[in-house]
């Protein structure tokens, strides 16, 4: 059966549903490697082959119009048959034997992956990991679009429409440079010192500034960021010659606090704790060797929880 003129090209689909999973163009246009001037333009040219409006836009952004949601809805499990079918092709080529796709935040992929993998070859070394490193709303993505049979992110909450296991916790700790005013306090500072003091935060999507922002609500929220940047990495380099404090990991700072380059400010009544948690889609639990590989992250969060608890009481 020919395809008509008006068919939808799977790409533009992809677009259209991420729109309506992250809110707006600009974040759909992230989370897909894309410029939004270009997403805007790939959206346009899918209203013009449909012949009909995608999205209500206005000077405060864009909403899915009526027919957008529809589309939306039938494009869902379209492409999730679109991707078991590149899967199939790809067994019969034999390219994915043997062969683990894994997506990991960047916290994650930098600090904890790496031992959970070398554990894995040694139990499984006839399996190849393929990885993709994002922040945790584009693993969530990557894991929901079956790019990934597992993912690994950070955060208070279990994500929508997928399956979830926490494997570990995490402490997000405030640091500063060796010159910031708070690198010499003699006390902690207030939950509400921290709300109204801009910060310099991970972009929009980063699973630390979710949990950040969360676990702010109550005490009025953020403050306006310093900078937002797009990369721990970035953040710590910034902080380090002077910037303005910054929330991240423990597991990110701990050879800088070490050193002096960075300096640890207690928050008094605030309890900045988050989790990691191993996801999947609902229709591919995880098996073989992904299985294996959330068991022993789960084995490593026990141990570093026995190890956390045996330092405390020391």
């Amino acid at each position: 059966m020919p395809l008509s003129k008006r068919t939808p090209d799977l790409e533009s689909l992809d677009l259209l549903v991420t729109i309506a999973d992250a809110g707006s163009i600009g974040r759909a246009a992230e989370r897909l490697g894309l410029s939004q001037p270009g997403a805007s333009l790939k959206v346009r040219a899918l209203e013009r082959r449909l012949g009909v409006a995608m999205l209500d836009r206005s000077t405060s952004g864009s909403q899915l119009t009526a027919a957008g949601s529809i589309v939306v809805g039938m494009a869902r499990p379209l492409l999730t048959l679109a991707a078991d079918l590149a899967s199939g092709v790809a067994v019969l080529r034999g390219e994915q034997h043997d062969r683990l796709d894994v997506a990991a935040s960047m916290t994650v992929a930098e600090y904890l992956l790496p031992e959970w993998l070398v554990a894995l070859h040694a139990e499984l070394p006839e399996t190849s990991v393929a990885l993709q490193v994002a922040n945790s709303a584009a693993v969530e993505e990557l894991v929901r679009n079956h790019e990934a049979a597992i993912g690994f992110i950070e955060g208070m909450h279990a994500p929508r429409r997928l399956r979830s296991k926490r494997v570990c916790d995490d402490e997000l700790v405030v640091v500063v440079g060796s010159a910031h005013r708070w690198a010499k306090r003699a006390r902690p500072i207030s939950a509400g010192e921290l709300a109204t003091t801009p910060l310099i935060l991970r972009e929009e999507g980063s699973g630390t500034r979710e949990t950040l922002e969360q676990l702010m609500e109550t005490h009025g929220g953020l403050a306006r960021p310093a900078l937002e940047l797009a990369s721990t990495t970035a953040i710590k380099a910034a902080v380090a010659t002077g910037g303005a404090p910054a929330v991240v990991s423990h597991l990110a700072v701990r050879h800088e606090v070490a050193e002096g380059r960075l300096v640890r400010v207690e928050v008094a009544d605030l309890l900045l704790r988050r989790y990691f948690r191993a996801i999947w889609s609902a229709a591919r639990p995880p098996k073989g060797s992904a299985s294996a590989l959330m068991t022993l992250a789960t084995r490593s969060g026990r141990r570093r929880s026995i190890g956390a608890a045996a330092t405390r009481m020391g």
